[in-house]
């Protein structure tokens, strides 16, 4: 599936012998039973010479969290998750009209739909299905356990787009796989954290030493497992959120647990933020997008409440207009998503920071974010509002925490801005076509004000939260959709044919079309799963209440 014909595949050593061993896997969407297969040739016990199937394996599931895995090219990370997620979470907008009907309009078009499904199980799950039949679940328990935090990285983004996906029963090579409900996948989840958390307490606590250097095999974390025991229990504290308002119980019980010192700790510090590598031939998908085809944009939501707080976060994410036309030249201006664009008029908008000279900027080696510290904070913030235990501080105390973290992040100084009780996101203005024009999305201003009702202290935590997780839009649109913060600006053209609210906005993707071809009778009953039995944009997931 390429969007060009001119696209420069980028392969490396270790891509060109996972194609080799699993079959398909860069190819376009088809042959999803693979991932049930395990045709390695490794047997139970074995890894190969110096554990190289171990680096094989793993890295390539951590390179495909965010996809610039598969053949190494930039297009399947486009449609994996930049002209969706992307997207709908207010971070981008594409100059590209692609044709008058797509996802940015709410068009949605199955050739991209199916990448994430896709990428999940024939980049993540095949590899990790295969490291567990050459028997490293029990002879190096805690190597297991980070391939099994990779997983469900991973599948939780997997599910938090199409809800019910087959989990408990792949690997099992069955020639239909049945789709588990989003609430079981969920509960597994917890239980597979359960198993990685406790390996991972135990080879801390032993010291044992491995027969090899992990390092050589973890483009995350280098072999740390501390750092990976932290990113395990912020990764709960994450998961538990999400599901606050479907399961209530089950999201204190395991937001505490996450939150309990004893079991670890959670991400405090930038050191600690989950970020995977590129390294090699591979480069950043996000910048190469941006950068080498002018494919996407900085959004309109995301420049006008940057703009409005006069954040400073704002010269790292974006650069400023190019265009001559009056009143764009040098100033700093997002596109409104579902905008009728032509490419030439439109790419001459803020796009990511790839040129200005400020640092940091995005370039082809950036690596890929994840998770970050600051993000941990705002989960830690609400946390406490809704009172929960083991939070570590007040409300306040963390919400400016996690401001702070992330100005760390991005080494901006902001005196003043924890302050700011008069600022708020900007209204929208496009010079090239007024049609496009809004009002201001929301007048949450920055200062903490303990007096506020919950609704409005939850805005202000979510929306601060948004700014800081930037530009990772797939955890970005997950939680606009859990919460309905920050407030985005709906889409200029809706293309669904009444399937997707204009004003609610889109709740997840369609499963692909080749589960409808190779699967159908279990594709057929994962519908029935859904909130409502119609599989389109509109349908809301079980824990988006």
């Amino acid at each position: 599936m390429k969007l060009y014909n001119k696209m420069k595949r980028y392969r490396s050593g270790l891509l060109v012998a996972t194609a080799a061993l699993v079959t398909g896997m860069s190819a376009c969407t088809k042959n999803f039973e693979r991932y049930n297969t395990d045709d390695t040739g490794i047997t139970d016990g074995q890894l190969g010479p110096d554990f190289n199937a171990l680096g094989l394996y793993l890295k390539s599931a951590q390179m495909s969290i965010l996809n610039f895995s598969g053949g190494g090219d930039p297009n399947s990370y486009q449609v994996q998750q930049n002209l969706n997620a992307d997207c709908f979470s207010g971070y981008f907008m594409t100059p590209n009209p692609f044709s008058s009907s797509n996802n940015t309009n709410y068009g949605l078009v199955p050739g991209w739909n199916g990448e994430a499904y896709k990428v999940g199980y024939l980049n993540v799950m095949s590899p990790v299905v295969k490291l567990r039949a050459s028997g490293i679940d029990k002879n190096f328990p805690a190597v297991w356990a980070v391939a099994q935090i990779v997983q469900v990285t991973a599948m939780s983004r997997v599910t938090d787009i199409y809800g019910p996906i087959p989990y408990s029963r792949v690997g099992e090579g069955l020639s239909s796989v049945p789709y588990d409900s989003q609430q079981d996948v969920y509960k597994r989840f917890f239980a597979q954290l359960d198993t990685a958390t406790g390996s991972l307490r135990a080879q801390i606590s032993s010291g044992t030493q491995l027969p090899f250097n992990f390092s050589n095999f973890d483009v995350v974390y280098n072999g740390n497992f501390p750092q990976w025991l932290r990113f395990a229990n912020s990764l709960r504290l994450r998961l538990a959120m999400h599901i606050v308002k479907a399961d209530p119980a089950t999201a204190k019980l395991e937001a505490e647990k996450a939150l309990n010192p004893a079991n670890g700790g959670v991400i405090t510090d930038n050191a600690d933020n989950m970020t995977v590598k590129v390294t090699g031939d591979f480069t950043n998908p996000l910048v190469f997008i941006a950068k080498n085809w002018a494919d996407i944009r900085i959004g309109a939501s995301l420049q006008c409440y940057l703009t409005g707080y006069k954040d400073p976060r704002v010269s790292r994410y974006m650069d400023k207009a190019t265009d001559p036309a009056t009143g764009l030249k040098g100033v700093y201006k997002g596109i409104r998503i579902g905008s009728l664009v032509d490419k030439p008029k439109y790419q001459t908008y803020s796009s990511l920071n790839t040129e200005d000279g400020a640092s940091p900027a995005f370039t082809l080696k950036t690596p890929m974010q994840v998770m970050t510290a600051a993000e941990v904070y705002f989960l830690r913030a609400e946390a406490t509002i809704r009172g929960w235990s083991n939070t570590g501080g007040s409300a306040q105390q963390l919400y400016e925490q996690g401001v702070t973290t992330s100005m760390a992040q991005w080494q901006v100084s902001a005196p003043g801005y924890l302050a700011n009780d008069s600022s708020h996101a900007d209204a929208y203005t496009d010079p090239k076509n007024p049609v496009n024009n809004i009002n201001s999305p929301s007048t949450i201003t920055i200062k903490w004000n303990e007096g506020d009702v919950e609704a409005k202290k939850m805005e202000r935590i979510m929306t601060q939260k948004w700014l800081a997780m930037f530009p990772e839009g797939q955890e970005a649109w997950t939680e606009f959709r859990r919460t309905g913060y920050p407030k985005l600006f709906p889409v200029v053209n809706n293309n669904s044919g009444n399937a997707i609210s204009t004003d609610v906005q889109i709740r997840r993707l369609p499963f692909p079309q080749n589960e409808y071809n190779t699967n159908p009778a279990a594709v057929a009953a994962a519908v029935q799963l859904l909130s409502t039995p119609a599989d389109n944009g509109g349908t809301r997931l079980w824990w988006d209440k």
